[in-house]
């Protein structure tokens, strides 16, 4: 039924959008273009250094926030809260994404850059379980809303606003580049986390060396946001916003038109959410807890697992430009698919080299697929509605795939008692996900302007 929905909404979308043309002769890089560039990039590095540090710390979490006799079941809630955040990513990206195909990209993300600096530092300062009581966990799961709620509209608005900026010929390489950025912050934090896990004593460390990468949160934030104030909106979004009416919605005009290009990006996007969470979210305590290494063992592979992320995803991204998006997405989604299983069964090995191997080839399956997903999604629609359908449609597969990934995985593990249990799961996803791309007509993006 799926197939046969998406083919229909394919054959109605298989003419060329009417603003699609070839690339443009002039694809050399301006000042501000670059400025946009740096400002996307280091703003997504700050967002998700934010909203990356939960998942970074959920064992933490799980003693201090949802203590319980059984470690599985405050594991499960940890998860469960970090999912929360996912719930209100499409409400968030609903919000932002209509005002900011209203008002402009970049005061959008001066809003989302600021909230979630200051909902991520006062996760921070949140008094323990054993201080307040059952308060601790919801007053947790309050800043994860707003963590949520505003990463909504940053995951979208900064790839859309760099979209927009960047020469045809190298969409992909500078989406990349962005997105890449969304790795570095696990990288950083999971440094941080592990010198001073092992620069103090653990009683130490749980009480109050935990809440420093989180306090860090602010000051970066206002970093960003004073980066971002460098830059200006692109001339193409201005031309579409010149055109609007009174009358014009946002929200409307995206569902209007773009109905079938979401449900095309749910699917496409929901992969790469499943992978990147897994990889970013829950392989650090999925290593402690299934593959039996230390905390230390777990944060440095995963470290190393994601600075190698952020170096190929933007060579994904140039192979994208040279071979189209299309072909990207057949190529990670069959990768996917084969190399899931024996990934995560290196990962839960109980050896350090094989859990560095098993999430080195889950990267490497995960940049072949970016090499096509993270243009596509921006790519695929026009510039007068860009910011709202893709900021629905993203976070909407983000939300029913990422979110639950950490959850789902440890769910699954803990009901089989098969340690690789989550990578059957990825590789169940993958095939499916391939199968769409190939029958549902999925259009090739590259070049189309907006």
């Amino acid at each position: 039924m799926a197939v046969m929905t998406l083919n229909k909404l394919a054959e109605h979308d298989s003419a060329q959008d009417p603003a699609a043309s070839s690339p443009s002769a002039n694809d050399k890089s301006t000042t501000m273009q670059k400025r946009v560039l740096a400002g996307g990039s280091v703003g997504q590095f700050i967002e998700f250094y934010d909203f990356t540090l939960y998942g970074l710390t959920a064992v933490v979490f799980s003693q201090l926030f949802f203590p319980g006799s059984n470690p599985l079941t405050a594991m499960l809630a940890t998860f469960a809260t970090f999912g929360v955040a996912f719930v209100v990513r499409p409400l968030g990206g609903l919000f932002f994404g209509a005002l900011g195909d209203r008002i402009g990209r970049r005061r959008v993300l001066t809003i989302t850059l600021i909230a979630i600096g200051g909902a991520t530092a006062l996760m921070g300062l949140l008094p323990t379980y054993a201080q307040i009581g059952a308060w601790a966990p919801a007053l947790l799961v309050l800043c994860r809303l707003i963590q949520g709620f505003s990463a909504g509209g940053e995951s979208v608005g900064a790839p859309s606003f760099v979209f927009e900026h960047a020469p045809v010929s190298k969409r992909g390489f500078w989406l990349n580049i962005t997105i890449a950025a969304t790795a570095l912050p696990s990288v950083v934090a999971g440094s941080m986390i592990l010198i001073l896990s092992q620069s103090m004593p653990n009683s130490a460390f749980m009480e109050w060396g935990w809440r420093l990468p989180f306090l860090l949160a602010l000051p970066l934030a206002l970093f960003g946001v004073w980066i971002r104030s460098r830059t200006e909106e692109s001339d193409v979004f201005k031309k579409a916003q010149s055109g609007q009416t009174k009358e014009f919605s946002p929200i409307r005009e995206a569902f209007r038109e773009n109905k079938l290009r979401m449900l095309q990006v749910i699917f496409v996007m929901g992969l790469t959410a499943m992978g990147f969470y897994f990889l970013s979210a829950y392989f650090v305590s999925y290593v402690q807890t299934t593959g039996k290494l230390s905390r230390e063992q777990s944060l440095m592979v995963n470290a190393a697992a994601l600075a190698l992320y952020a170096v190929l995803l933007p060579i994904g991204g140039r192979l994208g430009d040279r071979f189209g998006r299309k072909p990207m997405l057949i190529a990670g989604s069959a990768a996917l698919a084969l190399l899931s299983i024996p990934s995560f069964m290196l990962v839960t090995s109980g050896s350090l080299p094989l859990a560095l191997l098993g999430q080195s080839i889950f990267v490497v399956a995960l940049c072949i697929y970016g090499g096509g997903c993270y243009t596509f999604f921006v790519e695929i629609f026009t510039t007068k509605t860009r910011f709202t359908s893709a900021a629905v449609s993203y976070n909407g597969a983000y939300a029913i795939f990422g979110g639950t990934a950490p959850l789902i995985g440890t769910a699954l593990v803990g009901a089989t008692g098969v340690p690789h249990a989550p990578g059957l799961y990825m590789a169940a996803a993958a095939a499916v996900v391939l199968l769409l791309i190939l029958f549902t007509k999925v259009p090739e993006t590259r070049g189309r302007m907006g």
